[in-house]
């Protein structure tokens, strides 16, 4: 890779995913946000002073269009993050409206699948690049109410290892990073009930719910030449919340 990096992380416009834009942006990449919320996206994109790209990772046609305007633009892709991701509503397996799981399988699973093919294409006739994934520690410890969600979060574990097999004899690594909780525009409300917040720190053997540049780093760590070794891994960033 090229010592100015160019990176392309989805859900860019807002909560874990702007932090990490922002990260990179720090040490000088030419970052570039992608997010299907217009609006949120051109503000944030002024506001970090980075690139912005429209794209509705549930949708085929979008990505290709998407990840074929920014190699046009920018030469290719050396770091995606896939971190667009929704939960869509909650409830028991017995209760929930089918539709929150298709909304959820559509975005979570079929958009990281779609961005890591069109991207993993690239990275590969380049014979390089470096692919992180959000997932969740969802994906290994239950939650009731939160299965649907937390099915996709395993499925993009399994996403994780596949892909790391395929693309490594064209040197590209895939990655991802298994949050807990975090404090987010989307979860705000939440922490700021005490009964809530207690509930979900009572669960984390450091006692307090992540912030998003407590996630960040771990993030930019395994997209670099450090972590040059290191793929086919999804690592939790849980303050110990899997050992309980």
């Amino acid at each position: 890779m090229s010592s100015t990096r160019r990176v392309l992380v989805t859900g860019g416009a807002s909560g874990l995913g702007r932090g990490i834009a922002e990260a990179f942006a720090e040490l000088g990449d030419e970052v570039i946000i992608a997010d299907s919320n217009r609006e949120a996206l051109a503000s944030a994109a002024t506001e970090i002073g980075v690139l912005q790209r429209f794209v509705d990772i549930s949708s085929a046609a979008s990505v290709a269009e998407a990840v074929d305007a920014v190699a046009t633009d920018h030469g290719g892709i050396d770091v995606l993050v896939n971190n667009a991701g929704i939960v869509g509503g909650g409830g028991s397996m017995l209760d929930l409206d089918v539709s929150v799981l298709d909304a959820a399988l559509a975005v979570n699973v079929r958009g990281t699948f779609l961005m890591t093919q069109a991207v993993g294409r690239l990275m590969a006739a380049a014979r390089s690049g470096s692919i992180v994934n959000v997932s969740s520690i969802g994906a290994r410890q239950p939650t009731p109410g939160l299965g649907h969600y937390e099915a996709t979060k395993a499925a993009i574990d399994a996403l994780t290892r596949t892909a790391a097999i395929e693309l490594a004899p064209y040197r590209v690594r895939v990655n991802a990073v298994a949050p807990g909780p975090i404090i987010t525009p989307l979860t705000r409300v939440l922490v700021a009930d005490p009964q809530a917040r207690s509930a979900w720190e009572a669960r984390i053997p450091l006692g307090s719910v992540a912030t998003v540049d407590q996630v960040c780093p771990l993030v930019v760590f395994l997209a670099g030449d450090t972590a040059s070794h290191i793929t086919g891994t999804s690592v939790p960033v849980d303050g110990g919340q899997l050992l309980s």
